[in-house]
């Protein structure tokens, strides 16, 4: 059931057999399409309580004409790897099953995102696996690709943490910011981040037209970013009336001194190689600055900034697709480097111009 490590011709060639638990809701169906598209994934199974029997494609129309048809959690049957788009609390109470099926398990919920079970106290509500925290790695190749390699347990980044800290960990990585510092962030989302279920709030009547705040403090993705960047954060997020989409504001107070130079040499440093971040700081045309709709559909982060020398303030702007690279896009992007494959395998899709609201 293990898959190799080997990189190159030969795992450009391999065949690694994946099934979805949860795969009905958005975040299910967009892990479905670029699994589907993947030169080496094969979907084997993909499960759904509320629709089993039913085609995959009945679900998300844009796999219509997949043979795939959705069926109980309880049939699963061995695969090399198995991706959980499941409610949070789902994959803490069944994580030995899952092993039992897969060796490597890629969980896109908030289950194993934190390091320990104080963190879960805190954030969320406690924790019914603590002993597998400390084995789990954070998705998020930017900052953590040297830890996923041959990972056996992948934990997804929250989609508002992704959008921030991607944004701000050049200022701490260079040295720009030390951690005592004030920052504060405003982040924007669309209604695809409360998932198909949306509930009341995320109803196109009262959805429509918004800027609503609905996590003006206390938003439990405030952990992941405290955690990864080592520093506290003033973190609001507003709903806005957009479908996909993280749109970050961050507004950092340096405690010294600092040059456009000084930025640009951090940002180029932590991602000019990056197959998947681009930079967007002021150039020229309508999208100067990072935009979601610039990236939908894709893994891609923008991430650009503005110095205000009058505030002592640096303006830093981050950009993403919360169901792709703030999910289903970094979950197949972790297991391509967890498994040896091509890093860029299944998610070379740039995005459409022009297009519709997100």
């Amino acid at each position: 059931m293990a898959v190799g490590t080997e990189t190159g011709a030969d795992a450009n060639a391999e065949t690694v057999t994946a099934s979805v638990i949860g795969g009905s809701g958005f975040t299910g169906g967009e892990l479905l399409r670029l699994l589907a598209g993947h030169p080496n994934f094969e979907i084997t199974e993909v499960t759904s309580r509320s629709k089993a029997g039913k085609s995959v494609g009945s679900v998300h129309p844009p796999l219509r004409g997949s043979d795939l048809r959705f069926t109980e959690p309880e049939d699963l049957e061995s695969v090399d790897v198995l991706f959980a788009a499941t409610p949070h609390g789902v994959s803490m109470g069944q994580i030995d099953e899952f092993f039992e099926i897969a060796d490597t398990v890629v969980d896109l919920s908030a289950d194993f995102r934190l390091n320990t079970e104080a963190q879960y106290e805190e954030w969320y509500d406690g924790h019914d696996a603590p002993e597998y925290l400390e084995k789990a790695e954070y998705a998020l190749p930017e900052i953590n690709r040297e830890n996923l390699s041959g990972a056996g347990l992948i934990a997804g980044g929250g989609c508002n943490a992704t959008a921030t800290i991607l944004g701000l960990y050049p200022l701490f990585e260079h040295g720009i910011l030390e951690g005592g510092e004030q920052v504060v962030v405003d982040v924007k989302v669309g209604s695809s981040e409360g998932g198909a279920g949306g509930g009341e709030a995320s109803s196109h009547p009262e959805r429509s037209g918004v800027v609503r705040p609905y996590a003006p403090t206390g938003h439990r993705h405030e952990a992941e970013i405290e955690q990864f960047l080592g520093t506290s954060v003033a973190f609001t997020c507003h709903a806005v009336d957009m479908i996909r989409g993280a749109s970050a504001t961050s507004h950092v107070f340096p405690s010294g001194p600092v040059s456009k130079g000084d930025l640009w040499k951090a940002y180029r440093g932590c991602y000019e190689d990056e197959p998947f971040v681009r930079m967007a700081a002021g150039g020229s045309g309508v999208y100067r600055y990072p935009e979601p709709k610039a990236v939908a559909g894709t893994n891609l982060a923008e991430v650009g900034f503005e110095l205000d020398p009058s505030n002592k303030r640096i303006v830093v702007f981050s950009a993403i697709d919360n169901m792709m690279k703030g999910s289903a896009g970094q979950a197949v992007h972790a297991a391509n480097i967890a498994l040896g494959l091509e890093e860029t395998a299944g998610l070379e899709f740039t995005g459409l111009h022009p297009v519709g609201a997100p």
